[in-house]
């Protein structure tokens, strides 16, 4: 695992995952801190190296009614304000090739969406601005098929490259994550596991995306147990009232327990 790829990140040395972790999307600035407060204190408790995550505008929404946003540039300062005020590196998600320049001046981490990693534009503009670029494996996607993202990512002269898994499509409206890709795509990048996004259930005929949040912590200790270098996961002091992804989030209230089990199978997969 190389840490290296990411900036301004604390406890790097506890030989701990990292954890990528916040709402689906910025709502506002006072629920941004409310959970960046909340997950900085854990993470400074636990060692867990932290990165804040935050959508600063939903582009792949299910329905043209559905939530995509307070403001660009509003929502960016948002995201800028907790790296200032918690010290923490942040990451946000880029849908076209405009938004890297503009997401870069704001934040540390470009994550390129699942549906998108296949294009070679947005993936190249987000390699040049020099920002540490997040892959998200398409649910599409064999593990072997990222090598070529990330190849795109160094081709362009930008060695701050990572993958996440968020699940493999598996009919119509489940996910499957297939933890053998993870040692897999550890050979080609620092590699984390989405445990909420890979619990979707899409598709469904309301239109809103559906999910399984009870298995969270089924699916993120079982990926701790294999390996992998960090951890994914959407989180909102209220799931149920969140404008994006409610149903598939971890319930903010439940972080601490989670994060504390999954140090402990760290701890003891560091021993094996």
């Amino acid at each position: 695992m190389n840490l290296d790829v990411i900036p301004k990140l604390k406890h790097t040395k506890s030989n701990n995952f990292f954890l990528l972790a916040g709402p689906c999307a910025i709502e506002g600035e006072e629920m941004a801190m409310r959970i960046a407060e909340k997950i900085v204190e854990l993470t400074n408790k636990l060692e867990i190296p932290f990165i804040f995550k935050g959508s600063f505008k939903k582009a792949n929404r299910s329905r043209i009614d559905s939530f995509t946003g307070i403001g660009d540039e509003k929502a960016l300062e948002i995201l800028y304000k907790v790296s200032e005020k918690f010290d923490v590196p942040t990451v946000t998600d880029i849908h076209k090739e405009s938004d890297a320049k503009m997401a870069a001046q704001y934040v540390d981490v470009l994550q390129i969406p699942a549906f998108l990693v296949r294009q070679t534009d947005l993936v190249v503009a987000a390699a040049k601005t020099g920002k540490t670029v997040n892959l998200k494996k398409g649910q599409f996607m064999s593990p072997e098929s990222m090598q070529h993202a990330v190849k795109k990512v160094t081709d362009s002269g930008n060695n701050k490259v990572m993958i996440t898994d968020r699940g493999t499509m598996f009919g119509y409206q489940d996910m499957i994550v297939d933890y053998r890709g993870i040692p897999v795509m550890k050979h080609f990048a620092t590699t984390v596991l989405d445990i909420t996004h890979s619990l979707q259930q899409p598709n469904q005929t309301s239109g809103v995306t559906g999910g399984r949040p009870e298995m969270i912590s089924t699916i993120a200790k079982a990926g701790i147990a294999v390996g992998v270098d960090g951890i994914f996961l959407e989180t909102h002091f209220n799931p149920s009232e969140a404008k994006s992804d409610g149903a598939n989030m971890l319930d903010l209230k439940y972080l601490e327990q989670l994060l504390t089990q999954l140090v402990a199978i760290r701890k003891t997969v560091n021993h094996l």
